[in-house]
Protein backbone atom coordinates (compact mmCIF):
# COMPACT_ATOMS: atom_id res chain seq x y z
CA UNK A 1 0.00 0.00 0.00
CA UNK A 2 3.01 2.84 1.21
CA UNK A 3 4.43 1.84 -2.36
CA UNK A 4 0.90 2.47 -4.14
CA UNK A 5 0.71 5.49 -2.22
CA UNK A 6 4.03 6.47 -3.31
CA UNK A 7 3.88 6.18 -6.69
CA UNK A 8 0.41 7.67 -6.72
CA UNK A 9 1.55 11.36 -5.31
CA UNK A 10 4.28 11.01 -7.70
CA UNK A 11 1.76 10.41 -10.58
CA UNK A 12 0.07 13.37 -9.33
CA UNK A 13 3.53 15.45 -8.58
CA UNK A 14 4.22 14.86 -12.59
CA UNK A 15 0.33 15.83 -13.59
CA UNK A 16 0.60 19.28 -11.47
CA UNK A 17 4.65 20.02 -13.30
CA UNK A 18 2.80 19.12 -16.83
CA UNK A 19 -0.53 21.70 -16.02
CA UNK A 20 1.01 24.78 -17.29
CA UNK A 21 2.32 23.64 -20.31
CA UNK A 22 -1.00 21.97 -20.80
CA UNK A 23 -2.48 25.45 -20.16
CA UNK A 24 -0.44 27.43 -22.88
CA UNK A 25 -0.69 24.25 -25.24
CA UNK A 26 -4.60 24.95 -25.18
CA UNK A 27 -4.79 28.40 -25.05
CA UNK A 28 -1.75 29.71 -27.87
CA UNK A 29 -1.60 26.43 -29.86
CA UNK A 30 -5.01 24.34 -29.71
CA UNK A 31 -6.97 27.89 -29.46
CA UNK A 32 -5.22 28.84 -32.88
CA UNK A 33 -5.65 25.84 -34.53
CA UNK A 34 -9.16 25.95 -34.50
CA UNK A 35 -9.37 29.84 -35.23
CA UNK A 36 -7.37 29.13 -38.24
CA UNK A 37 -9.39 26.03 -39.47
CA UNK A 38 -12.73 28.07 -38.70
CA UNK A 39 -11.44 31.05 -40.61
CA UNK A 40 -10.61 29.11 -43.70
CA UNK A 41 -14.45 27.73 -44.20
CA UNK A 42 -15.06 32.10 -44.89
CA UNK A 43 -15.18 34.41 -47.58
CA UNK A 44 -12.48 37.23 -48.02
CA UNK A 45 -13.52 40.35 -46.14
CA UNK A 46 -12.04 43.77 -46.43
CA UNK A 47 -8.71 44.78 -45.92
CA UNK A 48 -7.36 42.10 -43.34
CA UNK A 49 -10.80 40.57 -42.32
CA UNK A 50 -12.88 37.75 -42.90
CA UNK A 51 -16.97 37.45 -43.40
CA UNK A 52 -19.78 34.87 -43.34
CA UNK A 53 -21.46 32.92 -44.89
CA UNK A 54 -19.68 29.48 -44.13
CA UNK A 55 -18.41 27.77 -47.65
CA UNK A 56 -15.67 25.42 -48.93
CA UNK A 57 -14.71 27.55 -51.47
CA UNK A 58 -11.26 27.87 -50.81
CA UNK A 59 -10.73 24.06 -50.72
CA UNK A 60 -11.46 23.87 -53.70
CA UNK A 61 -9.51 26.54 -55.10
CA UNK A 62 -6.81 24.90 -53.78
CA UNK A 63 -7.47 21.73 -56.61
CA UNK A 64 -6.33 23.87 -59.56
CA UNK A 65 -2.90 23.36 -61.27
CA UNK A 66 -1.92 26.28 -60.25
CA UNK A 67 -1.34 25.56 -56.34
CA UNK A 68 -1.13 21.43 -57.62
CA UNK A 69 1.88 22.02 -59.00
CA UNK A 70 3.06 24.05 -55.85
CA UNK A 71 2.41 21.49 -53.44
CA UNK A 72 3.93 18.54 -55.58
CA UNK A 73 7.12 21.20 -55.99
CA UNK A 74 8.15 21.60 -52.47
CA UNK A 75 7.01 17.76 -51.65
CA UNK A 76 9.84 17.04 -54.31
CA UNK A 77 11.97 19.56 -52.92
CA UNK A 78 11.70 18.48 -49.14
CA UNK A 79 11.86 15.23 -50.11
CA UNK A 80 14.90 15.78 -52.25
CA UNK A 81 16.42 17.88 -49.42
CA UNK A 82 15.68 14.96 -46.82
CA UNK A 83 17.29 12.50 -49.01
CA UNK A 84 20.51 14.75 -49.17
CA UNK A 85 20.99 15.34 -45.56
CA UNK A 86 20.81 12.18 -45.03
CA UNK A 87 23.66 10.83 -47.41
CA UNK A 88 25.62 14.08 -46.39
CA UNK A 89 24.52 13.59 -42.48
CA UNK A 90 24.90 10.20 -41.51
CA UNK A 91 28.56 9.57 -42.37
CA UNK A 92 29.47 13.42 -40.51
CA UNK A 93 27.11 12.11 -37.33
CA UNK A 94 29.24 8.30 -37.82
CA UNK A 95 32.19 10.07 -37.60
CA UNK A 96 31.84 12.35 -35.32
CA UNK A 97 30.49 9.69 -32.96
CA UNK A 98 33.52 7.68 -33.22
CA UNK A 99 35.92 10.64 -32.90
CA UNK A 100 38.35 11.58 -29.59
CA UNK A 101 35.96 13.60 -26.97
CA UNK A 102 38.07 17.08 -28.24
CA UNK A 103 38.07 16.36 -32.09
CA UNK A 104 34.48 15.59 -31.31
CA UNK A 105 33.92 19.42 -29.35
CA UNK A 106 35.65 20.73 -32.37
CA UNK A 107 33.82 19.40 -35.26
CA UNK A 108 30.13 19.88 -33.31
CA UNK A 109 31.44 23.66 -33.04
CA UNK A 110 32.18 23.44 -37.00
CA UNK A 111 28.44 22.19 -37.56
CA UNK A 112 27.17 24.93 -35.16
CA UNK A 113 29.02 27.91 -35.26
CA UNK A 114 27.82 28.85 -38.50
CA UNK A 115 24.65 28.86 -37.77
CA UNK A 116 24.76 31.66 -34.50
CA UNK A 117 24.68 33.85 -37.81
CA UNK A 118 21.21 35.13 -38.95
CA UNK A 119 19.56 32.72 -41.61
CA UNK A 120 18.85 35.72 -44.12
CA UNK A 121 22.39 36.94 -44.13
CA UNK A 122 23.70 33.13 -44.42
CA UNK A 123 21.55 33.03 -47.55
CA UNK A 124 22.31 35.77 -48.80
CA UNK A 125 25.64 34.78 -48.56
CA UNK A 126 24.54 31.81 -51.20
CA UNK A 127 22.77 34.18 -52.99
CA UNK A 128 26.35 36.32 -53.80
CA UNK A 129 28.17 32.31 -54.81
CA UNK A 130 25.46 31.92 -57.30
CA UNK A 131 24.82 34.94 -59.10
CA UNK A 132 26.30 35.46 -62.53
CA UNK A 133 29.50 37.51 -61.39
CA UNK A 134 29.71 35.02 -58.14
CA UNK A 135 32.25 33.44 -57.18
CA UNK A 136 31.29 29.54 -58.37
CA UNK A 137 30.93 31.11 -62.17
CA UNK A 138 34.14 33.08 -62.09
CA UNK A 139 35.74 30.30 -60.53
CA UNK A 140 34.66 28.24 -64.02
CA UNK A 141 35.12 30.83 -66.58
CA UNK A 142 38.85 31.23 -65.04
CA UNK A 143 39.36 27.63 -65.56
CA UNK A 144 38.06 27.21 -68.84
CA UNK A 145 35.14 24.81 -67.80
CA UNK A 146 32.49 27.22 -68.83
CA UNK A 147 32.24 29.66 -71.81
CA UNK A 148 29.47 31.74 -70.36
CA UNK A 149 28.09 31.80 -66.68
CA UNK A 150 26.11 29.53 -65.56
CA UNK A 151 22.37 30.37 -64.83
CA UNK A 152 22.80 29.06 -60.99
CA UNK A 153 20.16 31.87 -59.20
CA UNK A 154 16.91 31.39 -59.19
CA UNK A 155 16.47 27.95 -59.58
CA UNK A 156 15.29 24.66 -58.18
CA UNK A 157 19.17 23.65 -57.91
CA UNK A 158 19.85 27.04 -56.07
CA UNK A 159 16.37 26.14 -53.72
CA UNK A 160 18.09 23.23 -53.00
CA UNK A 161 21.60 23.83 -52.23
CA UNK A 162 19.64 26.53 -49.65
CA UNK A 163 17.50 23.83 -48.07
CA UNK A 164 20.27 21.43 -47.20
CA UNK A 165 22.43 23.72 -45.75
CA UNK A 166 19.91 25.23 -43.33
CA UNK A 167 18.96 21.46 -42.34
CA UNK A 168 21.70 19.39 -42.46
CA UNK A 169 22.12 20.26 -38.55
CA UNK A 170 18.95 18.77 -37.49
CA UNK A 171 19.44 15.47 -39.43
CA UNK A 172 23.42 14.86 -37.53
CA UNK A 173 22.21 15.39 -34.50
CA UNK A 174 19.68 12.61 -33.90
CA UNK A 175 21.78 10.37 -36.04
CA UNK A 176 24.65 11.18 -33.75
CA UNK A 177 22.59 10.16 -30.84
CA UNK A 178 21.58 7.05 -32.27
CA UNK A 179 25.24 6.29 -33.49
CA UNK A 180 25.95 7.71 -29.64
CA UNK A 181 24.20 5.01 -27.98
CA UNK A 182 24.09 2.01 -30.32
CA UNK A 183 25.83 -1.46 -28.68
CA UNK A 184 29.10 -1.50 -30.50
CA UNK A 185 29.62 -5.03 -29.15
CA UNK A 186 26.86 -6.24 -31.27
CA UNK A 187 28.98 -4.99 -34.53
CA UNK A 188 32.11 -6.62 -33.14
CA UNK A 189 30.11 -9.61 -32.68
CA UNK A 190 29.33 -9.83 -36.27
CA UNK A 191 32.58 -9.41 -37.50
CA UNK A 192 33.58 -11.97 -35.48
CA UNK A 193 31.11 -14.39 -37.27
CA UNK A 194 32.33 -13.67 -40.53
CA UNK A 195 30.88 -10.68 -41.36
CA UNK A 196 32.41 -8.15 -43.78
CA UNK A 197 32.67 -4.46 -42.75
CA UNK A 198 29.86 -3.56 -45.31
CA UNK A 199 28.02 -6.36 -44.19
CA UNK A 200 28.18 -5.76 -40.57
CA UNK A 201 27.35 -1.99 -41.25
CA UNK A 202 24.18 -2.59 -43.33
CA UNK A 203 22.75 -5.48 -40.71
CA UNK A 204 23.57 -4.01 -37.66
CA UNK A 205 24.48 -0.27 -37.75
CA UNK A 206 21.88 0.85 -39.78
CA UNK A 207 18.95 -1.04 -38.14
CA UNK A 208 20.64 0.17 -34.51
CA UNK A 209 20.79 3.68 -35.69
CA UNK A 210 17.31 3.59 -37.52
CA UNK A 211 15.79 5.59 -35.02
CA UNK A 212 17.93 8.31 -35.59
CA UNK A 213 17.80 8.33 -39.21
CA UNK A 214 13.49 8.90 -38.86
CA UNK A 215 13.70 11.49 -36.53
CA UNK A 216 16.22 13.33 -38.99
CA UNK A 217 14.43 12.55 -41.95
CA UNK A 218 11.05 13.82 -40.25
CA UNK A 219 12.79 16.79 -38.64
CA UNK A 220 14.23 17.94 -42.31
CA UNK A 221 11.32 17.24 -44.65
CA UNK A 222 8.23 19.07 -42.56
CA UNK A 223 10.23 22.53 -42.51
CA UNK A 224 11.73 22.35 -45.83
CA UNK A 225 7.62 22.41 -46.98
CA UNK A 226 7.41 25.90 -45.42
CA UNK A 227 10.43 27.71 -46.37
CA UNK A 228 9.12 30.22 -48.20
CA UNK A 229 11.71 32.96 -47.14
CA UNK A 230 14.43 30.95 -48.50
CA UNK A 231 12.72 30.08 -51.85
CA UNK A 232 12.13 33.74 -52.03
CA UNK A 233 15.70 34.55 -52.53
CA UNK A 234 17.17 31.77 -54.26
CA UNK A 235 14.27 30.97 -56.24
CA UNK A 236 12.53 33.71 -57.11
CA UNK A 237 9.51 33.62 -59.08
CA UNK A 238 10.62 30.46 -60.70
CA UNK A 239 10.36 28.65 -57.54
CA UNK A 240 7.03 29.04 -55.78
CA UNK A 241 6.46 26.65 -52.77
CA UNK A 242 3.67 25.93 -50.30
CA UNK A 243 5.21 28.76 -47.99
CA UNK A 244 5.12 31.31 -50.36
CA UNK A 245 1.45 31.09 -51.52
CA UNK A 246 0.33 31.00 -47.95
CA UNK A 247 2.85 34.25 -48.12
CA UNK A 248 1.38 35.81 -51.10
CA UNK A 249 -2.40 35.06 -50.27
CA UNK A 250 -1.76 36.35 -46.75
CA UNK A 251 0.48 40.01 -47.35
CA UNK A 252 0.04 40.72 -50.96
CA UNK A 253 -3.40 39.29 -52.01
CA UNK A 254 -5.02 40.02 -47.87
CA UNK A 255 -7.11 36.90 -48.99
CA UNK A 256 -7.24 35.73 -45.12
CA UNK A 257 -9.41 32.59 -45.89
CA UNK A 258 -7.81 31.38 -48.30
CA UNK A 259 -3.97 31.42 -46.87
CA UNK A 260 -5.67 29.82 -44.05
CA UNK A 261 -7.16 26.77 -46.18
CA UNK A 262 -3.33 26.77 -47.63
CA UNK A 263 -2.23 26.84 -43.83
CA UNK A 264 -4.54 24.28 -43.19
CA UNK A 265 -3.50 21.55 -45.73
CA UNK A 266 0.26 22.15 -44.90
CA UNK A 267 -0.71 21.18 -41.28
CA UNK A 268 -2.62 17.89 -42.43
CA UNK A 269 0.34 17.10 -44.59
CA UNK A 270 2.55 17.81 -41.41
CA UNK A 271 0.01 15.67 -39.50
CA UNK A 272 0.40 12.84 -41.25
CA UNK A 273 4.07 12.57 -41.59
CA UNK A 274 4.13 12.81 -37.71
CA UNK A 275 1.43 10.04 -37.38
CA UNK A 276 3.46 7.82 -40.13
CA UNK A 277 6.22 8.54 -38.05
CA UNK A 278 4.36 7.89 -34.67
CA UNK A 279 3.24 4.40 -35.96
CA UNK A 280 6.93 3.08 -36.66
CA UNK A 281 7.87 4.08 -32.84
CA UNK A 282 9.63 7.45 -33.57
CA UNK A 283 11.18 9.28 -30.97
CA UNK A 284 12.24 12.73 -32.46
CA UNK A 285 12.00 14.59 -29.70
CA UNK A 286 14.00 12.11 -27.26
CA UNK A 287 16.90 12.18 -30.08
CA UNK A 288 17.18 15.89 -31.07
CA UNK A 289 16.68 16.69 -27.13
CA UNK A 290 20.11 14.13 -26.68
CA UNK A 291 21.96 15.78 -29.36
CA UNK A 292 21.16 19.39 -27.95
CA UNK A 293 22.30 18.39 -24.53
CA UNK A 294 25.42 17.30 -26.00
CA UNK A 295 26.02 20.62 -27.94
CA UNK A 296 25.44 22.23 -24.20
CA UNK A 297 28.12 19.83 -22.48
CA UNK A 298 30.75 20.03 -24.99
CA UNK A 299 31.01 23.84 -24.72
Amino acid sequence: MAVHHIEGKAKRGREALALPMAVYAALFVGLSLLYIIGLSFLNRGEGFSASPPVTADNYLRIISPLYLRSLLLSLRLAALTALFCLLLGYPFAYFLAKARPKARAWLLMLLIVPFWTNALIRIYGWKILFSASGPVNSALLSLGLIGRPLKLLYTDFAVLVGMIYAMIPFMVLPVYSSVERMDWAMVEASRDLGASPLKAFLTVTVPMTLPGVLAGLVLTFIPSVGLFFLSDLLGGSNTMLWGNMVHNELLKSRDLPFAAALSVVLLTLTGLVILIYRRMGGKAESMVFLGRRFIFETQ
